[in-house]
């Protein structure tokens, strides 16, 4: 499987999609087309973290004052599937490896793999 879970009004996605060649891989826009709990739980199984999937630089982490919170991985599974924003993006499934995110070192990662 190889897909492209992104958010197009975020140019931090529009900048690495134009970096890396998209041909063979099925873009999900998740603000149009949410995540299901079954990709999800796909997503899980590679982190083995709904932490690590999980976007603390979302403005709505701070409107719900979350940093002040204890939680847990089910919290943070359900807080990715009621809000698109608390998925760190763009998340890049490439068979059974896994980028999350737009950490410099993550993207440079995922250039080497494709090449």
């Amino acid at each position: 499987m190889k897909k492209i879970y992104y958010l197009k009004t975020c140019d931090t996605c529009r900048r690495i999609l134009k970096s890396i060649n998209t041909e063979g891989f099925i873009l999900q826009e998740i603000k149009t087309e949410p995540i299901t709990v079954t990709q999800l739980e796909e997503m899980y199984a590679l982190t083995k973290s709904y932490e690590v999937l999980f976007s603390k630089r979302s403005k709505k982490y701070t409107a719900m004052n979350l940093k002040n919170q204890t939680l847990t991985e089910k919290d943070y599974k359900q807080l990715i599937l009621d809000e698109y924003t608390f998925l760190k993006r763009p998340v890049i499934i490439v068979n059974k490896e896994f980028f999350v995110g737009n950490a410099k070192k993550t993207i440079e990662d995922l250039k080497l793999f494709l090449s």
